[in-house]
């Protein structure tokens, strides 16, 4: 029964166009979590900074799958730019627009 379980699974996934098994994909990255690092500049100058991001979302629009020029997440802004949280520091939403941000996201190293 766990065979035929698996292989159903294998050929459903199989199946599945690149887009779709990215959602899948994305859905267990979601669900699982990442410490993503989330940097902000102006110009050279790092502005702002955000740790234990979850995810990245674009947004996109409510009645249509077009997507919005903007991305926006929740994660720790570190106001002393040094990669810990620290006492005052928190959790908050964040956006911000493709036309007008440098952004780099990666994974904490820690």
């Amino acid at each position: 029964m766990k065979y035929l379980l698996l292989l159903s699974s294998l050929i459903f996934l199989a199946s599945c166009t690149q887009e779709t098994q990215n959602q899948i994909g994305r859905s267990l990255q979601n669900w699982t979590g990442v410490n993503g690092v989330l940097e902000i500049y102006a110009g050279e100058k790092l502005v702002r900074k955000f740790i234990q991001v979850d995810k990245l979302t674009t947004a996109t629009a409510t009645t249509d799958v077009t997507a919005r020029p903007y991305r926006f997440g929740y994660g720790v802004l570190d106001e002393n730019f040094d990669g810990i949280k620290n006492n005052g520091e928190k959790r908050v939403y964040f956006e911000f627009s493709d036309y007008s941000t440098n952004y780099i996201f990666f994974e904490s190293p820690r």
